[in-house]
């Protein structure tokens, strides 16, 4: 079967592509097969080392969460912690399987909506970011955008600086960072994903944590699944904008300081 000829596919393998490991698992199975990625990951080991982990294992389209800028379903830049190669890698090619792709906290978030307007952010590697509003996912790309001394939100809450600045400092900027983007972007709600999110102590109001698995449901997604069966974001009714959460006060960001 030729992948253009793929509407709903029965098994997707979905893979959600970190600066850390490669995840992934079937839409039929939370089961969660992981290889390392890190600075020398080029599309072609992150093929090969999945084929072998893999093994003779069937599915018949792949949705793909990739760590960079994705423009109409194409990767549009290189990533930062990966390899090189992935702008223009035929995936389809090498998988032998319909693809779809898009950057992945935008597809962790299309696994975490609930309804209204959904701001997400990712605290791993770098500084992920996506909103879904009354429905309609809109990846960003907040990372890079100027916060203070010169340098970037990512610069302040990414890996890198959970290390340089310790684990409380740091914890203080996510906090920053969060009332300055919720009160610019108005989110119903707001959902902290990442592998550091387990590093924050504490939450403000209206703020959740995001499951990692989510991201794999988010891929399901995609294909127009809904997810695995028993998972909480499962079900026909998991994209209706009526379960809005309640409505709050907006937080005034603190200022910032040099």
């Amino acid at each position: 079967m030729s992948p253009a000829t793929v509407d709903r596919p029965s098994r997707i393998l979905v893979l959600d592509v970190g600066g850390s490991h490669v995840k992934a698992a079937f839409s039929d199975n939370p089961r969660e097969h992981r290889i390392a990625s890190g600075a020398n990951l080029t599309p072609e080991r992150m093929v090969r080392g999945l084929s072998r982990i893999l093994k003779s294992e069937s599915f018949d389209a792949i949705a793909i969460g990739y760590p960079g800028l994705v423009v109409h379903g194409k990767i549009a830049r290189e990533p930062h912690n990966l390899g090189p190669g992935w702008v223009g890698f035929d995936f389809e090619e090498a998988f032998g399987s319909p693809v779809r792709i898009v950057n992945d906290a935008a597809m962790q978030a299309l696994g975490s909506y609930r309804g209204g307007r959904l701001l997400f952010l990712g605290l791993g590697t770098g500084l992920g970011s996506a909103m879904i509003v009354e429905g309609r996912l809109l990846p960003m790309e907040l990372a890079h955008l100027p916060y203070k001394k010169g340098r970037s939100f990512e610069d302040y809450v990414g890996e890198a600086s959970l290390e340089r600045l310790g684990r409380k400092k740091w914890q203080k900027e996510v906090i920053r960072v969060v009332e300055i983007l919720e009160a610019a972007l108005e989110p119903d709600e707001v959902i902290l994903g990442g592998g550091n999110v387990r590093k924050l102590d504490r939450l403000l109001p209206g703020v959740r944590r995001g499951d990692n698995r989510e991201a794999i449901v988010g891929g399901i997604r995609l294909w127009g699944g809904s997810g695995w069966p028993g998972f909480p974001t499962s079900g026909p009714d998991a994209f209706e904008p009526a379960r809005h959460p309640r409505p709050r006060a907006r937080r005034r960001p603190r200022p910032t300081s040099d």
